[in-house]
């Protein structure tokens, strides 16, 4: 039996224990996992499902709009098709359609010449390389505060508020986005997964050749899940925002993406096998 005293000594510790962890080390090892998840992805298909909200000057819902897809990865390449729209099946002739047009975008990969494949990966891969850099600039970019330890969806976690950094000069043109958020990082004790992240711009962003921007005050928010017992996939995103197009065109949304169903397989330019997916139960 813990006498207490005990207690009282082991409650004292706990300051001193959260002390010894360095934030910025947890965020450097959560980024290192990265990659490795990107890529993992690739081995399943899924579920996308989309929903758009737009919202008046109050914040009342005014219309929305929905669609789901199956995604699927084929010889590198990410295939999507439309299954259902405003939460309705399609109907036989919209169905035959997305078939249509699931298949023509096979097609032009099947008649892509070596040449243009050649050159279509490289560019590919340029890009997921400045993303990666892109994500490096995170531990440069912000100043991370250690809350504690806190329980998010049956996962232990290490909460982390993350606000610029006084005098950060980012690397990458892009990376100046960064100074324009704040937020909150849950990651995972065990496995040093990001489980969930919660934004705010702090000012107003700025992108695109069209001088699109998001007002100061969106948030957004993305989650995972551990799959298959191997890895880390996103489970949820949303965002709600002001956002002007062009300097013009001003809208307010609210937009949340779900994805669901993985199913891992094995494929050269087909479906060889499909394994359902046992999400392990942490709780």
């Amino acid at each position: 039996m813990v006498s207490k005293f005990q207690y009282f000594f082991c409650l004292l510790a706990l300051p001193l224990a959260v002390a010894d962890v360095d934030p910025l080390e947890i965020v450097r090892r959560s980024l290192e996992k990265d990659s490795m998840n990107f890529r993992r992805w690739r081995e399943y298909t899924y579920q996308r499902h989309e929903v758009t909200h737009e919202l008046d000057a109050r914040g009342q819902v005014k219309k929305t709009e929905s669609s789901t897809y199956d995604l699927v990865t084929i010889g590198e390449e990410l295939y999507s098709k439309l299954i259902a729209r405003d939460g309705r099946p399609l109907s036989d002739k919209d169905a035959r359609d997305a078939d249509r047009e699931f298949e023509k975008q096979v097609q032009r990969r099947k008649d892509e010449s070596p040449g243009a494949r050649a050159k279509r990966l490289e560019q590919k891969r340029k890009q997921e390389e400045e993303g990666r850099r892109f994500l490096r600039e995170v531990p440069e970019a912000f100043t991370f505060r250690l809350r504690g330890g806190e329980m998010v969806d049956g996962y232990k976690t290490w909460a982390l508020d993350a606000e610029p950094r006084p005098g950060y000069r980012p690397r990458l043109k892009r990376a100046d986005l960064l100074t324009k958020f704040k937020g909150r990082i849950w990651i995972d004790k065990q496995e040093y997964q990001w489980v969930r992240v919660e934004a705010e711009t702090t000012g107003t962003v700025s992108f695109g050749l069209f001088l699109a921007r998001l007002g100061k005050g969106a948030t957004l928010t993305f989650e995972q899940k551990r799959i298959n017992r191997e890895v880390w996939l996103p489970s949820r995103a949303t965002i709600r925002l002001d956002a002007k197009l062009a300097l013009l065109k001003s809208f307010r949304i609210s937009n949340e993406v779900t994805w669901s169903g993985y199913r891992k397989f094995q494929t050269d330019s087909r479906i060889v096998s499909v394994e359902e997916v046992v999400e392990p139960d942490r709780k």
